[in-house]
């Protein structure tokens, strides 16, 4: 069962702050219902919001979709790694990227495992993940 501890997310924050200084981004690590670790990025030099605005316009002109741009925050898919070879085919989002790979790497850390098993219906992992991109009553501040 999904569970995080506050010990256990105390372990974590010093990759996950690495991440961030490494980075140049301001951000807080918390567990909202004791099942998952968030992290919140509330201000940096990379541009998220462009980089996902970028993709979802690329999706929709794919799928025939109307695009509505993002504007001011959004959730990231914290379990979607970036392949070596995309980063390398688009050097405008590579640092974006990077940086949320290195960060789902910290926010696992030592301590995730996962063993689910969809063919049984048996879902077993230790916390879930989410990596917020600003807040919906406080933006990400792009710094330029």
């Amino acid at each position: 069962m999904a569970y995080i501890t506050q010990e256990m997310k105390k372990e974590l924050a010093p990759g996950i702050n690495n991440v961030l200084k490494k980075y140049g981004c301001k951000g807080s690590i918390s567990t909202p219902n004791r099942t998952s670790l968030c992290v919140t990025i509330s201000q940096g030099p990379i541009d998220f919001i462009g980089k996902a605005n970028e993709n979802a316009q690329e999706h929709c002109e794919m799928t025939g979709r109307t695009f509505h741009p993002i504007e001011g925050s959004y959730q990231e898919n914290p379990y979607r790694y970036a392949t070596q070879s995309e980063i390398e085919l688009n050097p405008t989002i590579h640092i974006a990227d990077q940086f949320l790979n290195e960060l789902r790497d910290a926010m696992r850390g030592t301590l995730y495992y996962n063993n689910d098993d969809m063919m049984s219906d048996y879902f077993d992992s230790a916390y879930f993940m989410s990596i917020n991109i600003g807040k919906w009553n406080k933006h990400y501040q792009l710094e330029v």
